[in-house]
């Protein structure tokens, strides 16, 4: 499946893939370190009468990167633009990992343009913290980074990322993603080298990392930003789909945002799959999509 461009009225380019058509219009969004390709398992079983697309965000994949990622809002900001590109008045939208953070922010700043809202492995509404870390790389918890620079020498999290994307080292991503995304079962080894070299081309790594730590839609202090309070704002129907093999995302993250948005919501759980519900229960997961946006 080869990616199209186009370009946005804030001068970036977002590069997408595209699938099928008709008058109903779907939306994917990627996580961190990834791209649109990753979503190929769910492009692969997605009918042709659903008008699908799969993005890649400002900054990863083949998108480009003109102006920096400050906030989890400038991303829903881009998605907006993309869609009045594209002409799609509304979609049911869908976000994983990071992404989830975006399209809870679409959802509360443009609920006219969306249908409803698919949250998968989601962070939570209140951010996905970076502590710093102590003399043996523990994390010290509620010691937080004050600026972009000093997270980028968080030496778990963040450097050795950095260092990946700038050695452009294959294996040692393919090494930290089986740690840490396939913890039950592995993409083929063809669709793995796919992913990862999108996921190679990153550029805005830290900007995106201290963004999403700095996230909140609640009411609180969350140690990197004051409460937005905007989480209430989302009024579409919300899915949370979440995998019991999940280290990345711990499941309480994903009850936050069902607990928020309880009204609602539906909660999916799938018991032998990872962060990547998308490699690990591909048909299922297909399946709950259709399902819920029908």
């Amino acid at each position: 499946m080869k990616k199209k461009y186009v370009r946005l009225a804030n001068d970036e380019t977002y590069a997408y893939l595209e699938k099928g058509s008709g008058d109903k219009h779907l939306i994917l969004v990627h996580g961190n370190f990834s791209s649109g390709v990753y979503y190929k398992p769910l492009l692969d079983r997605l009918p042709e009468d659903i008008h699908t697309f799969a993005i890649d965000m400002r900054g990863f994949g083949d998108s480009t990167y003109e102006k920096p990622v400050m906030s989890l809002k400038d991303l829903a900001d881009d998605l907006n633009l993309f869609m009045k590109a594209m002409k799609i008045a509304e979609a049911d939208i869908v976000g994983w990992s990071l992404g989830g953070g975006v399209v809870m922010e679409f959802a509360a700043h443009y609920p006219e343009q969306i249908t409803s809202l698919v949250l998968i492995a989601s962070t939570t509404y209140k951010g996905y913290p970076v502590f710093k870390k102590g003399e043996n790389n523990q994390p010290l918890i509620g010691r937080v980074y004050s600026s972009r620079a000093e997270m980028a020498n968080d030496p778990i999290q963040v450097k050795p990322l950095l260092d990946a994307l700038k050695t452009q080292n294959l294996e040692f991503l393919k090494y930290i993603y089986n740690l840490t995304i396939y913890t039950y079962n592995k993409p083929s080894d063809e669709d793995n080298l796919l992913y990862l070299t999108d996921s190679l081309k990153q550029r805005n790594l830290v900007d995106v990392d201290f963004a999403l730590a700095s996230l909140n839609m609640g009411k609180d202090h969350n140690l990197y930003s004051p409460g937005q309070n905007t989480i209430d704002k989302i009024k579409c129907p919300v899915l949370h789909v979440w995998g019991s093999h999940d280290i990345t995302v711990p499941e309480y993250m994903v009850l936050d945002n069902f607990k928020a948005l309880e009204d609602v919501s539906t909660y999916v759980k799938f018991d032998q799959c990872g962060h990547s519900p998308l490699v690990d229960k591909p048909d299922e997961l297909t399946k709950v999509i259709l399902d819920f946006i029908k």
